[in-house]
């Protein structure tokens, strides 16, 4: 019986925590990541949004993260650690934005 107590207890924590995470997500249009700058948490997943009929990156300048994304395509992240993060486009470097993601 405690056991099955403990388990239950342990699946609604992660289902709550996991609940707590959510999408931010960015287009890019015009050679333009809209918002420029943007608030996340740890956890959060990225979703950038790729409206151009060319291909993007979003590369984080510090290498936390590196996505692709085809033309008319969805690229996506998941946040591992809290600060500020820039990041460009690989094949336009004058893309530039900011994450800030808090703990």
């Amino acid at each position: 019986m405690m056991v099955r107590l403990s388990a239950a207890i342990a699946a609604i924590f992660l289902l709550s925590s996991s609940a707590l995470a959510g999408t931010v997500r960015i287009s890019t249009e015009n050679r333009n990541f809209l918002p420029a700058e943007t608030t996340a948490k740890v956890g959060d997943t990225v979703e950038w949004v790729n409206k151009d009929a060319f291909a993007h990156t979003a590369t984080a300048r510090g290498g936390d993260f590196d996505v692709n994304m085809p033309p008319k395509k969805t690229g996506r992240v998941v946040l591992k650690k809290a600060g500020t993060v820039a990041y460009y486009c690989r094949h336009h470097p004058n893309m530039r934005a900011t994450i800030k993601i808090e703990p």
